[in-house]
């Protein structure tokens, strides 16, 4: 346990904060998007498998139960949706376990917003304006940058058709690290995160599309243009070597939505995090296409 009482940021890292989300704020209060502030703690955790949630146990009016501190806003956000709120943002604390390093913490404030009709053009498109209104200086042109496309240079692979095996001992190699149990996916962000990641936004904004459709999440899948592949209608900002925003079209009717998302829930339930019903009044709500 620390015992120095002084705070780990410097209080000029505090301005800088504070003037970054006051233009936060200003972009979207020119853009007619509300903001919003959602609960903290819910009665169900994540139901992404890559995400931990941290629970405690508080006096309800149901008694001592174990609730659960959210990992995004998202969830809330979209009940807010449903019930015809239009655009929304929220600069919201999120709780993620495990995740700690020089770019992570267990506790951080995440901007999280919604524009009901905007495709992912129109989305890419706001999303660099806003990075623009941010930072002090000019990041450069915006790129478009196909994930495939970036394996396949970066590494001589298609990330779609390579074999588990050929993943696992490429990520091994990479990451030092023994992959033998190591999921797809897993080998995938891990080359991903250590092989192009670092290359990429420092000629401009790269903006990564095209992901894998097992990377979806609640994003909406379409046909990858070149062959026919299914992958996700999101995507992810890149500046200076960093990951910025991550986005997606998400999916519009209630049993797409339920179905983008569970696969994910045996595998959370096995991780300690309680199974939530996908069927719960809002997705009954959710906007169609």
């Amino acid at each position: 346990m620390a015992t120095d009482w002084r705070p780990s940021a410097e209080i000029a890292t505090l301005r800088e904060r504070a003037r970054l989300i006051g233009e936060v704020r200003a972009f979207f209060a020119e853009h007619g998007v509300l903001e919003v502030e959602t609960p903290v703690l819910g009665h169900g955790g994540s139901t992404d498998v890559h995400l931990a949630s941290l629970s405690c146990v508080a006096t309800t009016p149901e008694g001592r139960e174990r609730l659960w501190l959210q990992t995004s806003p998202e969830f809330h956000m979209k009940r807010l949706l449903a019930a015809g709120s239009g655009p929304i943002f929220q600069l919201a604390r999120s709780f993620r376990d495990g995740e700690v390093g020089a770019r992570h913490n267990l506790e951080f404030t995440m901007l999280e917003w919604y524009r009901p009709g905007f495709g992912l053009d129109e989305l890419i498109e706001e999303t660099t304006r806003l990075i623009r209104r941010v930072l002090p200086d000019d990041p450069g042109p915006v790129r478009l940058r196909r994930y495939r496309e970036l394996f396949r240079h970066r590494l001589g692979l298609d990330p779609f058709t390579e074999s588990l095996g050929g993943l696992r001992r490429l990520a091994e190699a990479q990451g030092g690290l023994s992959m033998d149990e190591a999921a797809r996916d897993e080998c995938l962000d891990l080359l991903m995160s250590l092989a192009i990641e670092p290359d990429l936004g420092h000629e401009g904004l790269d903006v990564v599309i095209d992901y894998p459709a097992d990377q979806a999440a609640l994003a909406r899948r379409h046909r990858d243009p070149e062959d026919g592949q299914w992958v996700a209608s999101r995507f992810e900002v890149y500046c200076r070597g960093s990951n910025w925003p991550m986005a997606m079209t998400n999916s519009p009717m209630p049993r797409n939505s339920g179905h983008a998302s569970r696969p994910t829930r045996p595998r959370a339930g096995a991780r300690g995090c309680p199974r939530w019903t996908a069927t719960r009044g809002w997705w009954r709500r959710w906007p169609r296409a």
